[in-house]
C-alpha cells in the first residue's frame, strides 16, 4: 500500500500535469485517491492544479466531511463520493475539462463511436452524460446510471471525470480520452469515418473483458452509418439533453 505522502505527491504531479497539458485552466478541476474503507485524500478548492503542494490535500470520510487539512473540501466532493461509492475497485479519479473532448460535451455529442481499436479496449465506449450543477445532487443523479459500466464520462457543458484501479490509470484515461476527441474531430472534419464493424468491436470488448480481468464489460455499441447521423442530427436538443450517451 502506498502511504499518504505518497499519495499526497502523487495528486501533486498528476494536477501538475493535467495543468501543463492544457486540460485544465485557473482552479478547474480535482482529484482524488482512496485512502482506505472510510476516508478519501482530495484536491482542495479554489487552487491551481498547476501550483499544489502536498500538504494542500485534505482528507474526508465517506460523507465528505473533512478529518484533516486546513483548506476547504472541493465543491465537487459529491461526484467523488458516488463513483467510491458505487465501484469498490476504483482507487483514484480524475476531473477535468480537457478542451477538444469537453468541446464535444458542450455539443451535445458523446465519443462512442468505434473509430480506434485502443481506445475501445481501454475505455470501451465514453458516453455522455445529461448536464447537471456542479456540486449539486443534479451532477450525481446524471452521472450514476453511468458509472457501473464505463470507466470515462463526459459531462454535458461541463468537462470530463476518468477513474481507475489508481490515480495514475485515471489520469492515463483522461489522455486517452483527450486523444480520441481529437482523432474523433479530425474524421469529422475529413468527412470519411470509417468505424468499426460490430463484429471488430465484439473482438474488442473480448479482449477488453479479459483485459479487465473478467469484470462485465458494458455492451457494445452498435456502430452507426454516416446517414443515421445525420439523421440523429436532427433530432431535438431537448431530447439530447435529457438523455445520457447521446449520439455520435
Amino acid at each position: 500500500m502506498s502511504s499518504d505522502r505518497q499519495h499526497r505527491l502523487a495528486i501533486v504531479q498528476f494536477g501538475r500535469m493535467l495543468h501543463e497539458n492544457g486540460f485544465v485552466a485557473a482552479t478547474d478541476g480535482n482529484l482524488s485517491v482512496r485512502l482506505d474503507e472510510n476516508r478519501l485524500l482530495v484536491t482542495p478548492t479554489c487552487l491551481s492544479k498547476g501550483r499544489m503542494r502536498a500538504s494542500d490535500m485534505v482528507i474526508v470520510d465517506m460523507d465528505g466531511k473533512r478529518l484533516a487539512g486546513k483548506r476547504r473540501v472541493s465543491s465537487e466532493i459529491g461526484m467523488h463520493l458516488l463513483i467510491y461509492r458505487l465501484r469498490p475497485d476504483v482507487q483514484g479519479i480524475v476531473h477535468a475539462h480537457p478542451p477538444t473532448a469537453t468541446g464535444f460535451a458542450a455539443s451535445g455529442y458523446d465519443l462512442n463511436r468505434p473509430l480506434v481499436c485502443e481506445v475501445v479496449v481501454g475505455l470501451g465506449s465514453i458516453p455522455l452524460a445529461r448536464y447537471g450543477t456542479p456540486g449539486t445532487p443534479e451532477l450525481t443523479d446524471a452521472l450514476e446510471p453511468l458509472i457501473p459500466n464505463h470507466d470515462a464520462i463526459l459531462m454535458a457543458n461541463h468537462g470530463v471525470v476518468t477513474f481507475g484501479s489508481s490515480l495514475e490509470s485515471a489520469y492515463m484515461k483522461m489522455e486517452t480520452v483527450e486523444h480520441f476527441a481529437k482523432i474523433a474531430l479530425v474524421t469529422h472534419l475529413l468527412g470519411n469515418e470509417q468505424p468499426l464493424g460490430e463484429k471488430e468491436v465484439e473482438k474488442l470488448h473480448q479482449v477488453r473483458h479479459r483485459y479487465n480481468g473478467g469484470t462485465a464489460p458494458a455492451p457494445p455499441r452498435r456502430p452507426v452509418a454516416a446517414d443515421d447521423l445525420q439523421s440523429e442530427d436532427l433530432e431535438s436538443d431537448d431530447e439530447s439533453k435529457q438523455t445520457a450517451g447521446s449520439r455520435r
